[in-house]
């Protein structure tokens, strides 16, 4: 039996008061101590974890000022903070033993856009690609393009000083940076902006009056430091595009102008100096023409050596990735919509890609394509060493495509099979890109005396490379192999001129920076940390500490998640896949209202809520169940505990259980699988909540509503024989009343009347059973459609099943309507797992039998055709079988060529619609959009695809009173707003969830895109 988790790491005594205190303070946001909440922030999209003793959410600067300056009494000397954006760092930058103040919750708004100057102002908690968003409409854009964009925000790219591709041309988030203000140690805040050195010797003067604020101390004694050890700077620091990221000492003056910016100490200091709050950003005109060439190689090498040539061709952008990151990509959802843009070349492997992009005026772009495709060609006919050929992107959208597939390279990495996997630790290196491949060959040489694994990407025209060696840090052995390989590393940037750390940061790495500044200048940094952070209160032990401190604590070999997760036993950590391969690259911290990724996420703004959040806690709970001496994979088979315990369990013992905080994380999930398909490591939550539910609910009581909805396909057929009168049951207000009170449950549909049954009397597609199949002739099985029921349709919305079978019809075939044949989906979405097994296996050896006889099975739910495929091979193995349900939209395109395109002329205008897809289709399937494009245009019909979210039903999530809220939430943010633009006789949505959500909030039934097929074919058309 599952026992009672009491381990908890309460907060330290001097934590627990500064919270107290903090709680009776003016401080307007959250504070969050929650064993869950701090297991979420404990880890990053590096190697590293550091438990916090508590994460705040400031509202505003004032609350930051507040936590702060309560932090600076001597009684609260030992606390400390660290600020946190999006969480996507790869070397440990914000994670802290003390306490993290995330300001992406809150502090992320666009305060000021000057269209006329060029500039914004905005709060350090903004998502990047929303604050892009609000400039679109204006002409501008934020130009550093970091390949995490749709969840890092801009404090995090200030503190990191973060690039991304195109850098040669757009420079690094501190090029762009015109002013901050930040909140310092003792809560004091400090306004940075560029001073003319007369204003520095002007508040010189005033300090032989007037005793000066911290700021303006720290201004002064800054700028003269950095001025007064110039010439070492600049002799020492290589002229590199990403010189350098923190404490830029080479940039705080301006010679040309004779002007001081402490701003650039600031930016790139990892929250070590201030918590920065608030970014005054100039911004970028957006490009008029957008081009891009895909340029393809036969190796890695052949692209790296190609690199120059195509700077010289004054690209705006210069990327590469090899054909580790290229492989995986074609096995991911995303290669659906780039095939087209990176064709394979006949009898030729592409082991290496270049993608070279020109943006600007119109003119300008086509006349430096048409110079480099001239260069191309003629070094083709050349037969030039490794270089197969390339491609023209001439659209937005297409160039977009692109980026997104480079900028999923480093998630996709963590999908490598096996035990080892490619981490962050030692991939930013930054040399002269004219020595980048030299560079690049020895690295492959150092990983490959290793005999590892590695995957490579990057922006080559400004020298820097990501290379991920493939480590197992549950490998003792391996660990200890991380930090010789990093020492190597290091070293070896160092030979060619270079930088460790040419892009993300020091973070742990700061123990390297004494062999890149120098024993004097490595000194300098701490006496600006002191100047700024003389109590070591902001992310100590990270970069420098200040002058006469301790030496750092946080180094390449601090403590690393891979410690805690040896603790699992193997067969355990094998039985929970998605779990352990989570590597944290929070691509699910998605912003966008029209990503399918996360929404309870998107709702929330909960990381707990999140794949990333629920995967850790998960992790820690088979850590402290493998700690109990627990046989996790036998628990999972074992029966619930006796009635009586389980009653004493749920109701009578008040001492705390972790399993609930986890509990708490995974039922707000809403099992809508965008995550095992977005995600670029497949992490499935919905799997391994199913698991999770099996187990807890050993120890603890189902609620009522489970077994209701694991039940609710073995009574469906009962109840559709008298739906009127369980309709009256169930839909009187009283009765509504005492479901939501009892049960917990809403708005539960109505028995469809007719139903099916009594729709199709007479039908000649009703009475099959498997004998009658078998009877039909072989000859004549090609006319034959055989319709598969789900309960939804079939029972709830029988109007649907029967247009699709008259929609048969009318294509001039012969449907026959399946017996009604349970799912099982309910029952693992409830974790019911032992009975979803039989279930699946009672409809699998059905559907075997059936699909033998060569006719083509089509379902009309995508929730429900999915789990065939998915959840069956899970549940099954081998003993799924082979049958293969389609969905109505695969089953049409590929019978598209039986029937002459039909053209319907309305005043000379086509039949519009407009497709709300359901979420899981469009992440699983992501072609069934492009399919039903096709189908529509091959009757003549104009379909337009609704870029959207999740609708927020998902099953039964939407009926479930503790939902109801955000599952409102939910429908608001995509869904509302494009239904109020769109007739409502155009709306068509696929999923039966989505159409019983639209029903509920916006008062009307969408029809299914089969029906909409029906009414555009006349009977007798074909």
């Amino acid at each position: 039996m599952l026992p009672q988790l009491s381990h908890k790491q309460t907060l330290e005594p001097i934590y627990l008061s500064f919270i107290e205190a903090l709680s009776r303070s003016e401080f307007s946001g959250d504070i969050d101590t929650r064993y869950s909440a701090r297991m979420v922030q404990a880890t990053d999209n590096s190697v590293y974890q550091f438990l916090p003793q508590a994460v705040i959410y400031p509202k505003n600067q004032q609350d930051v000022q507040t936590a702060l300056n309560l932090a600076s009494q001597p009684l609260f000397s030992e606390v400390v903070f660290s600020a946190r954006g999006g969480g996507t760092g790869t070397n440990g930058q914000s994670l802290t033993h003390g306490i993290i103040l995330d300001l992406s919750r809150y502090m992320n708004r666009v305060l000021e856009i000057n269209v006329e100057e060029g500039w914004a102002r905005v709060e350090a908690g903004i998502v990047k690609d929303a604050f892009n968003d609000a400039l679109r409409p204006h002409g501008f854009f934020f130009s550093p393009d970091l390949s995490t964009s749709n969840r890092a925000t801009i404090g995090g790219m200030i503190n990191t000083d973060a690039s991304g591709a195109g850098s040669l041309v757009y420079g690094k988030t501190s090029d762009h940076v015109l002013g901050l203000s930040s909140v310092l140690f003792d809560g004091s805040v400090m306004d940075t902006r560029p001073i003319d050195k007369t204003v520095l010797d002007n508040m010189k003067v005033v300090d032989e009056v007037l005793s000066q604020s911290l700021s303006q101390r720290i201004t002064m004694e800054v700028a003269k430091l950095c001025l007064d050890n110039r010439d070492e700077i600049n002799d020492k620091f290589p002229n590199l595009n990403r010189f350098l990221t923190g404490y830029d000492l080479k940039h705080v003056w301006n010679d040309e102008l004779n002007r001081c910016d402490i701003s650039r100490i600031l930016t790139g200091s990892e929250g070590t100096l201030a918590v920065i709050t608030e970014a005054k950003l100039n911004l970028t005109p957006l490009p008029q023409c957008r081009m891009m060439l895909n340029i393809k190689y036969d190796s890695f090498e052949a692209a790296l050596r190609h690199a120059p040539d195509l700077v010289k061709a004054k690209a705006t952008v210069v990327e590469t990735i090899d054909s580790k990151v290229l492989n995986l990509a074609k096995k991911d959802i995303i290669w659906h919509s780039v095939s087209n843009l990176i064709k394979a070349v006949p009898d030729h492997e592409i082991e290496g890609l270049n993608m070279v992009e020109f943006a600007g005026d119109e003119t300008e772009v086509k006349q430096k394509l048409a110079a480099l495709e001239q260069m191309l060609t003629s070094q083709l006919q050349q037969e030039k060493a490794g270089l197969l050929g390339y491609q023209v992107v001439s659209d937005r959208d297409s160039i977009q495509t692109i980026y997104a597939m480079r900028k999923k390279a480093v998630g996709l990495l963590g999908a490598t099979k096996g035990r080892r996997k490619p981490l962050a630790f030692a991939e930013d290196t930054a040399v002269p890109p004219e020595k980048l491949a030299d560079f690049i060959m020895e690295f492959r040489a150092l990983l490959d005396g290793y005999n590892l694994q590695y995957g490579m990407f990057g922006h080559v025209d400004a020298g820097v490379l990501h290379v991920r060696p493939a480590l197992d840090m549950c490998d003792v052995e391996d660990e200890k192999r991380l930090k010789v390989i990093s020492d190597e590393v290091a070293s070896l940037t160092l030979k060619y001129g270079g930088l460790m750390w040419g892009e993300h940061g020091k973070g742990v790495r700061g123990e390297y920076a004494p062999a890149v500044f120098g024993e004097h200048l490595y000194g300098l940094l701490g006496e600006i940390k002191h100047l700024f952070d003389p109590c070591n209160k902001l992310n100590p032990g990270k970069l420098v500490t200040p002058k006469k401190k301790q030496p750092l604590f946080y180094r390449v070999d601090s403590q690393k998640r891979g410690y805690f997760d040896r603790q699992i036993p193997v067969a355990v950590r094998d039985a929970f896949p998605d779990v352990m391969n989570c590597n944290g690259n929070g691509l699910c911290f998605n912003y966008s209202s029209v990503s399918p990724m996360c929404p309870s996420f998107k709702v929330t703004g909960d990381r707990i809520h999140s794949p990333k959040g629920r995967a850790s806690l998960m992790r820690e709970w088979l850590r402290l169940l493998g700690s109990e001496g627990v046989d996790v994979n036998a628990l999972a088979k074992a029966k619930p505990s006796n009635i009586v315990m389980r009653v004493k369990n749920t109701f009578f013992n008040q001492e705390y259980d972790y399993s609930h905080e986890v509990m708490e994380s995974l039922q707000g999930c809403l099992a809508c699988k965008s995550c095992s398909s977005q995600c670029p490591v497949k992490v499935d939550v919905p799997k391994f909540r199913s698991q999770f539910f099996n187990i807890y609910y050993q120890r603890y009581l189902r609620p009522a509503k489970d077994h209701l909805v694991a039940g609710i396909e073995a009574s469906l057929p009962l109840m559709a024989k008298m739906p009127r009168l369980v309709n009256g049951m169930s839909q009187n207000p009283l009765s509504r009343w005492v479901i939501e009170k009892t049960i917990g449950y809403v708005d539960s549909p109505a028995l469809s009347v007719p139903t099916l049954k009594q729709r199709l009397d007479g039908h000649s597609s009703r009475g099959y059973d498997l004998a009658a199949l078998q009877s039909i002739n072989e000859s004549e099985r090609e006319q034959y459609v055989l319709v598969v029921q789900d309960p939804f349709n079939s029972f709830y919305e029988a109007s649907t099943v029967h247009h699709f079978i008259q929609l048969i019809e009318r294509l001039g075939l012969k449907p026959i309507l399946l017996p009604f044949k349970p799912n099982g989906k309910p029952e693992h979405i409830k974790g019911f797992l032992a009975q979803f097994a039989q279930t699946a296996k009672n409809a699998a050896d059905f559907f075997n039998q059936v699909f033998a006889l060569g006719m083509p099975m089509v379902g009309l739910d995508p929730a429900l055709v999915l789990c065939y495929r998915d959840e069956y091979k899970e549940a099954l193995g081998e003993a799924r079988g082979d049958f293969h349900v389609l969905l109505a939209n695969e089953w049409l395109v590929s019978q598209l060529n039986k029937w002459d395109p039909f053209e319907i002329n309305r005043k000379d205008t086509k039949i519009a619609f407009t497709l709300f897809s359901h979420c899981t289709e469009s992440t699983a399937m992501p072609n069934a959009s492009k399919e039903w494009l096709q189908i529509f245009e091959h009757f003549g019909a104009k379909l337009t695809i609704a870029n959207l979210g999740c609708c927020g039903m998902a099953g039964t999530y939407g009926h479930e009173v503790d939902n109801q809220v955000r599952s409102r939430q939910l429908f608001d943010l995509s869904w509302q707003q494009r239904l109020d633009g769109t007739p409502q006789s155009q709306v068509l949505v696929s999923g039966y969830s989505c159409r019983s959500q639209v029903k509920r909030f916006s008062g009307f039934k969408p029809l299914h895109p089969v029906e909409a097929l029906l009414q555009l074919l006349p009977k007798g058309s074909l």
